[in-house]
This record gives C-alpha cells, sequence and structure tokens, in this order.
C-alpha cells in the first residue's frame, strides 16, 4: 500500500517535471491530498510500532524518516500560500520533491527490507488494513472507490 501511494505521487512529480513552465497549483493539490494521507498513517500506525518491534538500525531509519516527514509537512504548509505560477512557488515544489524522492528512495530501499525481515508478514497484512481504514477516516471518506480498486495490492 505505502509503495503504491509512492507511485501515485512519483506521477505527480513526473507531471510537474515534464513542464516546468505552467501553473502546478491543481497538481500540487494533488500531491498534497496524497502526502497528507501517506504521512499521516505512516506517523500514526506505521512507524510507531516499527520503533517498538524493530532493531537499533530500523529505529533510527525510522526517527530519520519522521524528521523527513516534518519537512516535508512544513514545505507543503508554505506551498499553500503561494501563486502556484510564482517563481517561489516552483522553487519550493522542486525541493519537495527532491525531498521525497530522497524520502521514497530510503524506506523502499533501506526501511521495507529491514520491516519484510523483522516483522512477520501477518503482521504486516493486517497494518496495511489499518492504514487503508485510517487513511479513510483521515480524508473524510472521500476516497473510497480508489482505495476499494486498490485494496489487494
Amino acid at each position: 500500500m505505502l509503495k503504491k501511494d509512492h507511485e501515485v505521487v512519483s506521477g505527480y512529480f513526473e507531471q510537474v517535471k515534464a513542464n516546468e513552465d505552467r501553473d502546478h497549483r491543481s497538481t500540487f493539490e494533488k500531491i498534497k491530498f496524497e502526502l497528507d494521507g501517506h504521512t499521516h498513517v505512516e506517523e500514526t500506525i506505521f512507524y510507531p510500532y516499527l520503533l517498538k518491534v524493530g532493531d537499533k538500525e530500523l529505529e533510527r531509519i525510522v526517527r530519520e524518516g519522521i524528521e523527513e516527514h516534518r519537512q516535508v509537512k512544513l514545505f507543503l504548509s508554505e506551498l499553500v500560500d503561494l501563486d502556484g505560477d510564482s517563481e517561489e512557488f516552483l522553487a519550493k515544489l522542486k525541493v519537495l520533491i527532491e525531498d521525497v524522492e530522497h524520502h521514497v528512495e530510503e524506506e523502499e530501499g533501506e526501511m521495507f527490507p529491514m520491516v519484510e525481515d523483522q516483522v512477520e508478514r501477518e503482521v504486516l497484512v493486517t497494518m496495511r488494513e489499518q492504514m487503508e481504514a485510517e487513511k479513510q477516516t483521515f480524508r473524510g471518506g472521500g476516497d473510497k472507490k480508489r482505495s476499494a480498486s486498490t485494496a489487494g495490492r
């Protein structure tokens, strides 16, 4: 589920990169929607569990992920108030994209393999179900169709 979220956001990033000369306000709104839900479920369900059961190395990378989330949230809050075709908006959006891409690389390249080694598959399945439900609640239930179509992934 988390990898699927990464793919969705990456698609929006590619839209921004493909045409840097246009107003990216609507694409940013989609990016923000996805990142808000994603970071929420990682911080309320996934990361706290990993901090309880993971070894020192996993704990280290989780704590780094939490700090990266803090930076992402800061950029998101700053971007909300900017004009979508301003130079400042595009500069901040580019840095946000770079930060998130780095975060995804670390999660998928380092954290997720550790999680697969340290957490039983049944627990991961249960956690995925909890995260999907929590994301629905967090979003006010507005994303049910997408969730239902991707539940098995």
